[in-house]
């Protein structure tokens, strides 16, 4: 081989084309291990049909581990309407098609067909999010575990870094992959719990198949168990093919050991042999970001972070990301643009109390929803600080913020107003992305978001600064379709909402259930979870039409589906001539109604799903669905709702899956 191997410690497989650059979890796992002695060789987009594809390296010494990249395959392939999307963002030139459907599947199969002794790890959000029996929204039917589906040995889930490196190093001492059954942050098989410990049995595959309710219960003890410091191992039983064990999830990572992981000799650009093609399209929006923190106690009943990243906020030092920012500068292609300082919300910069980083997350409540927890200390002081000693370096013209914030949190910080005069100031440009998703109580309280009152209050806020400033700033806000709590009255509810503020949205991003979130439970079981609570849940393609046509009311494409569901939801009296009116008591002359949505794909704006939705652009540990920028929207009205807010045009945003930026929550 060109470096000199003989023969190779691991060889990755990946859903994605190899960039080396820390926003990709592949290339952190890579340099990890090289770090600690490792080699490591990459087949990047294997031809999942030919088991030739995977033997490039030959046998690995110590084992082959597998990704289906920065995003869960299905979600990269498939809009909300279940239709193949027309680009992949991490393929070279962005062209589709690339990786098979639930990828890590696919390619461990592909592997045990050549090698089938060898030791097989799975990693990345994908296996992570289905490490347990789990919903699959594109089969609309339960899973098991990808650890029985794949034949592989074991998962390494959440963050990987301290996993990956254990399994490394035991496997190096001779250990055998069927003895590691002690490193947190794994699954494994089992044929008995004879040598677990401190375990809790899961309702078996067989009970949560044949009862939502018992997959409900299932979700609830998964979900109590996702800290590291209370976390039990748990135990699902599939009978006659033993037992799938997941062990509790591996440490946070401190201060240090994060500056250490964004060390490592990234050379920032994807593989040579892409130039051909344009390059890789994901590392456009985040090569000249920062990531400054990982995990999120926002918990959003549509974000799978809980789950993957964990509760419990981790930061790196000003001092490790100024160095890399300083490296930016260098780059010839560097502007003077950072385009983003942040993760999965960028406000969080520390953890939300100083109990979690000795006992844990707590297990019966959230940090700040229904209501913000009054232990929790809410502050922007770290924050400020960095962004004004970023944007003090030499040659940095501009520092934007562009991954969530929550806007709740700055709401609760008695200093919130300092936070907000510096972004307004120094890190806004024409508009501030948020995510209320919603107005409508029900609907807030089933997605663990804050009530309208204090979006509201933040968009006052926000108006008064930027008046302060002498700009024409404004707030954008994400809004959501569709969701598990919304009937059609809450739909009506938030379509009053948008007429209100005098805008129209063009497009509005329907609820999709990814595997691992609370709401995709609600969606399966029409439960609540966390309450066992029955819940409505709208599921029907002509019902979520009808709703996601309320919000784009203004279409005249739509007047048909509003007016059935205003017909439906008893709200008759939005149609007629006065300026509450949705609609007018007639249908425009000559003009097309749209399709009834009584099969998937199409947008009630007339527009085929699959070219009206685009995918997030990553999903690893840095980001968790940031969507492309959005163009400004229709300005032919002044607002009268809260002074300065816009509505989103943002076109289908996958949920977050792991932690990566998406708008301010």
């Amino acid at each position: 081989m060109a470096r000199g191997w003989e023969q190779v410690d691991f060889v990755y497989v990946t859903g994605d084309a190899y960039v080396d650059h820390s926003s990709f979890g592949t290339a952190i796992i890579a340099r990890l291990l090289e770090s600690k002695g490792f080699s490591v060789g990459i087949i990047a987009q294997p031809d999942w049909k030919d088991p030739a594809s995977v033997t490039e390296f030959g046998a690995p010494r110590l084992g082959f581990l597998v990704s289906a990249g920065n995003m869960d395959s299905m979600v990269n392939h498939y809009t909300v309407a279940k239709k193949r999307r027309h680009q992949d963002a991490y393929t070279p030139g962005g062209k589709p098609f690339a990786r098979p459907d639930h990828a890590v599947v696919a390619y461990s199969q592909l592997i045990r067909r050549s090698y089938k002794d060898a030791p097989i790890i799975l990693g990345g959000v994908e296996a992570s999010l289905r490490r347990l029996a789990h919903y699959d929204y594109w089969s609309d039917k339960l899973k098991r575990s990808v650890l029985l589906d794949s034949g592989a040995d074991l998962i390494s889930y959440g963050m990987g870094e301290h996993s990956i490196v254990e399994i490394a190093e035991a496997l190096q001492s001779g250990l055998s992959i069927r003895d590691l059954t002690f490193i947190p942050g794994t699954v494994f098989r089992a044929k008995s719990t004879e040598n677990l410990v401190d375990f809790e049995m899961l309702p078996s595959w067989d009970e949560v198949r044949s009862s939502k309710r018992a997959f409900a219960e299932s979700f609830a003890i998964q979900y109590a168990n996702s800290d590291p410091f209370t976390g039990k191992t748990l135990v699902e039983d599939y009978g006659r093919e033993g037992l799938v064990v997941q062990l509790p999830p591996a440490m946070p990572l401190s201060t240090a050991e994060m500056d250490a992981v964004y060390r490592l000799p990234f050379t920032g650009t994807w593989h040579p042999a892409y130039d051909k093609d344009g390059g890789v399209p994901a590392l456009a929006e985040v090569k000249f970001s920062l990531t400054s923190n990982r995990g999120c106690f926002g918990e959003c009943a549509f974000c799978a972070l809980t789950f993957h990243q964990g509760r419990i906020v981790q930061s790196r030092s000003h001092e490790s990301l100024l160095a890399e920012a300083e490296a930016m500068t260098a780059d010839p292609a560097f502007k003077g643009y950072i385009n983003d300082v942040g993760g999965p919300t960028a406000n969080f910069r520390q953890p939300a109390c100083a109990k979690q980083m000795k006992a844990g997350a707590c297990t019966n409540k959230r940090c700040l929803s229904p209501v913000p927890c009054k232990a929790m200390k809410p502050t922007h002081k770290d924050y400020v600080k960095l962004l004004r000693k970023l944007r003090a370096l030499p040659g940095v013209k501009k520092v934007f913020v562009r991954s969530g914030i929550r806007f709740d949190y700055v709401m609760e910080d008695p200093n919130g107003e300092e936070f907000l005069h510096e972004l307004v100031n120094h890190h806004v440009s024409g508009q501030l992305r948020v995510a209320p998703e919603h107005v409508a109580p029900a609907v807030l309280e089933a997605m663990g978001k804050p009530p309208r009152a204090v979006y509201d209050r933040f968009c006052e806020a926000f108006q008064r600064e930027t008046e302060a400033a002498g700009k024409k700033q404004y707030v954008v806000p994400y809004l959501m379709s569709s969701h598990p709590g919304s009937t059609l009255k809450e739909a009506v509810e938030l379509a009053e909402y948008v007429r209100d503020m005098g805008f129209n949205p063009e497009q509005v991003q329907d609820f999709y259930p990814t595997p691992s979130t609370v709401a995709t439970c609600m969606y399966y079981t029409g439960l609540d979870p966390l309450t066992l609570e029955p819940i409505y849940v709208p599921k029907t393609p002509h019902e979520k039409a009808l709703q996601r046509a309320l919000i784009q009311y203004r279409n005249p494409a739509n007047y048909d589906l509003v007016r059935e569901a205003l017909t439906k939801a008893g709200r008759t009296d939005l149609i007629g001539w006065d300026e509450k009116s949705l609609i007018r008591p007639k249908r425009p002359s000559g003009l097309r109604p749209a399709r009834d949505f009584s099969t998937p794909g199409q947008s009630p704006s007339g527009r085929n799903d699959e070219k009206g939705e685009k995918p997030a652009t990553s999903q690893h540990p840095k980001r968790s669905g940031k969507p492309a920028v959005p163009r400004h929207p229709d300005q032919s009205a002044k607002p009268r709702g809260p002074k300065g807010t816009k509505p989103a045009n943002r076109q289908g945003r996958p949920p977050k899956a792991n932690g990566h930026k998406g708008g301010i929550r």
